[in-house]
């Protein structure tokens, strides 16, 4: 436990700074898909006043379920001041390739790879509730706004109606406007988009809310419609349990069912036997059945190891030939063999 609070107390440190915008990952040059944002492998913060943990969510960019998820024992609308609250860290790239925009609906996150192939950005963001699911499949960006206006389809406005709020034809651009100041639209039936938010319902962020579209925070929507072109494919995908490679350590993420879907825990640990077998292309890996068990069962989000291999020769070869051998074999380390869980 002191060394818990220790790696807390440096973190906290590096976290004080912190930016508020969406974090950038540069990707791994030997495939490892499990990106890392500060070098203690556990972040966390000091609340800074009596708030609640929306308001930390808010102010790392993080969705409300997410954080939440990570501090089961921290009352959601009463942090105190002082109190410690853990912060996402390290995350594992989706199953998808590694291009365009991936809509991860189980973690209520957003991975968009920029031209290039060398980094990653994340962005949470809100999704359909049970009853306006978002769809699911490959899809690309058609059309990009800025200010838009919403015209809510009368299924919307009728239920509005029935709750006694009802809805104009059309609401123009503006603080109160649902859509926000910025919307990228998909190519799917039913006019569904990636757009910001109205300020009424910036706390919704990173919960299973909307009526179908990706809510994100403004600043975030912002940077992904200056990044993102008309053209980019878009992958979404419900995958709550992933797997992933990261200095030759298998880890697991596991999150819990969206609301309205149920998988019971013996089908939760067959599919993650699945993804470990395929990651490690062992029939019957050898890995820590008790780490496995508590992450299918906290179902926090936070990747834990689970499995070690040896690593390959080309990457212990460096650091075993002396200096005199010079430059022969002394290769980049990257060498790694196959297995990687990632879809590129």
């Amino acid at each position: 436990m002191r060394i818990r609070a220790l790696n807390a107390l440096l973190t906290w440190g590096l976290l004080t700074s912190a930016s508020a915008f969406a974090t950038t990952y540069d990707l791994s040059a030997n495939g490892d898909t499990v990106v890392q944002e500060y070098v203690q492998p556990e972040a966390a913060v000091h609340a800074e006043q009596d708030e609640t943990l929306l308001d930390v969510a808010l102010r790392y960019r993080m969705g409300q379920m997410e954080i939440v998820r990570l501090n089961q024992k921290v009352d959601r609308w009463h942090v105190k001041k002082g109190e410690l609250v853990r912060l996402a860290n390290r995350r594992i790239l989706p199953d998808t390739p590694h291009e365009g925009i991936t809509l991860n609906l189980s973690e209520y996150r957003m991975y968009y790879y920029p031209p290039g192939g060398r980094q990653v950005m994340s962005f949470a963001h809100g999704i359909g509730r049970q009853d306006w699911k978002t769809p699911l499949g490959k899809t690309k960006i058609i059309k990009k706004v800025k200010d838009p206006s919403w015209h809510p389809p009368e299924s919307i406005r009728r239920e509005h109606a029935a709750m006694g709020d009802p809805l104009p034809e059309v609401v123009p651009p503006g603080p109160h406007n649902p859509l926000g100041a910025y919307a990228l639209y998909l190519n799917l039936p039913g006019d569904y988009r990636i757009h910001g938010t109205d300020i009424d319902k910036i706390y919704g962020i990173g919960m299973q809310i909307t009526h179908g579209c990706v809510r994100m925070y403004p600043e975030d929507i912002e940077a992904l419609y200056r990044h993102a072109e008309v053209g980019t494919p878009v992958y979404i995908v419900k995958q709550p349990i992933k797997v992933g490679w990261l200095d030759n350590t298998l880890y697991i993420e596991a999150h819990p069912d969206l609301e309205g879907e149920e998988m019971s825990q013996d089908q939760r640990y067959a599919f993650a036997l699945d993804l470990i077998r395929k990651a490690t292309q062992e029939e019957m890996p050898d890995f820590d059945q008790k780490a496995l068990n508590q992450a299918l069962h906290v179902l926090d989000g936070e990747p834990t190891p689970i499995y070690e291999r040896l690593p390959s020769l080309e990457q212990e070869q460096p650091a075993a030939m002396p200096r005199e051998a010079g430059g022969a074999g002394s290769g980049s380390g990257s060498g790694s063999p196959g297995g990687y869980y990632h879809g590129s």
